[in-house]
């Protein structure tokens, strides 16, 4: 009867750890959906905004890739830091003040310099944020399920990136085209996002004590299989073609009209959200599996985006929204299970770096690509998701292996 009742108060135990880590991975959650509500409004607005304050195309290109390139290298440095000073919290509030206020002050740049330097500040404090977002985000998703916790972020994040360029756009519309009114409003989700930001940081001052944690052996550097999945992630990174260039392709070849192609972004955002929840949920029960999947399915995207009518055209946004679903959800996760809970800020600082950096350097080779051979561009992103199925095959392979070993030695 003892067991009986020591079982229980240990389900008991179990459930309301369960309870607490879900409250926190949402709270996490609804700061991304206020977050993404106004960054991704800005930066589906960005590009015209610029054109209005009188700078070129080339202008508006070097401004996204440098934005990205430092959004993704600068996440090593703030990862490495969190670890070392375990200021998780301060980290954050730091990143998101930066990442989030940079984006109505557009409203008043004036002149397209200070709106360039707004624009990069916004990146630079994503990049500050996010490791250190992600190692608590971790801690929270042991009990639940790093699949689903991860998955569920992604779905509430997902739901701001659709709303909010949709805000923008009606605002656009009614106000008649003015960009200033478009980014003031964005002061309102801003300020929403880093009011939960602060409530969650007040709630659960230590997340990390949401994780129970095992005891390691505390090894110089990180294993084997890590490397080995960041190089399939990176050839993921390296072959997905980023929005800009499909809208491009969409505008150039006139496929669809141009006020359809912001509508076509948000359902691939909407299918992105949907996929992270019911990939994280399949993870949960059958691990890296339920990601090669999904590179296999997305790796359709590049033949029926760029080679599709409108029909197939809007079929391939799913198609991408799913693999991005997979990016942002499954990907963190795995990286979780790999990573010792005292070296996960620098980890994941570490894999978002080189991910950036390989995501930088295929959209310049595919936007490169697609001027002198769609055809190459189409291949080249094929066969690189085709590449990353089979590391994550040789990945899943190793620690079928590695459980072998160890019953033998057993």
């Amino acid at each position: 009867m003892q067991i009986g009742i020591l079982n229980s108060k240990q389900d008991m135990l179990n459930t309301n750890r369960i309870k607490t880590a879900t409250k926190f991975v949402v709270l996490l959650g609804l700061v991304s959906l206020f977050a993404d509500m106004t960054y991704e409004a800005a930066r589906s607005i960005n590009g015209p905004y610029l054109n209005v304050l009188g700078t070129s195309a080339t202008t508006v290109g070097w401004v996204a890739g440098l934005g990205e390139l430092l959004g993704y290298s600068l996440r090593m440095l703030s990862g490495y830091i969190s670890d070392k000073t375990h200021k998780y919290w301060l980290i954050t509030i730091i990143g998101y003040t930066v990442n989030l206020i940079s984006v109505p002050l557009l409203a008043w740049a004036g002149y397209w310099q200070l709106a360039v330097v707004l624009m990069i500040m916004e990146r630079i404090g994503k990049a500050i944020r996010t490791p250190a977002r992600d190692a608590m985000l971790s801690y929270g998703t042991k009990e639940m399920g790093r699949g689903w916790g991860f998955g569920l972020h992604e779905a509430l994040d997902q739901t701001g990136a659709t709303i909010g360029p949709l805000l923008v756009g009606a605002v656009l519309f009614y106000k008649n085209s003015a960009y200033t009114s478009a980014f003031l409003v964005l002061f309102i989700p801003a300020i929403i996002a880093l009011g939960v930001l602060m409530l969650a940081r007040s709630l659960y001052p230590h997340p990390e004590h949401l994780e129970i944690k095992n005891t390691t052996i505390d090894t110089k550097g990180y294993s084997k299989r890590f490397w080995l999945y960041l190089l399939a992630v990176i050839f993921i990174a390296a072959g997905y073609a980023d929005f800009p260039l499909i809208a491009y392709h969409f505008k150039k070849t006139a496929l669809i009209k141009d006020a359809l192609i912001p509508v076509f972004y948000s359902i691939a955002m909407i299918s992105d959200g949907l996929a992270a929840l019911l990939m994280g949920k399949l993870f949960d029960r059958i691990g890296v599996k339920v990601l090669m999947a999904a590179t296999l399915i997305s790796l359709c995207f590049a033949p029926m985006v760029f080679w599709g009518t409108m029909p197939w055209a809007l079929a391939g946004m799913i198609v991408w929204g799913i693999g991005m679903g997979a990016q942002e959800s499954v990907v963190k996760a795995v990286v979780a299970d790999l990573i010792p809970q005292e070296k996960r800020g620098t980890a994941y600082g570490v894999f978002n770096t080189g991910f950036g950096i390989f995501w930088f350097i295929g959209s310049v080779l595919m936007g490169y690509l697609y001027d002198i051979s769609l055809p190459a561009l189409i291949w080249f992103s094929v066969i690189t998701q085709l590449i990353a199925f089979i590391i994550l095959g040789i990945f899943i392979s190793s620690k079928f292996k590695k459980d072998k070993t160890t019953a033998f030695c057993d």
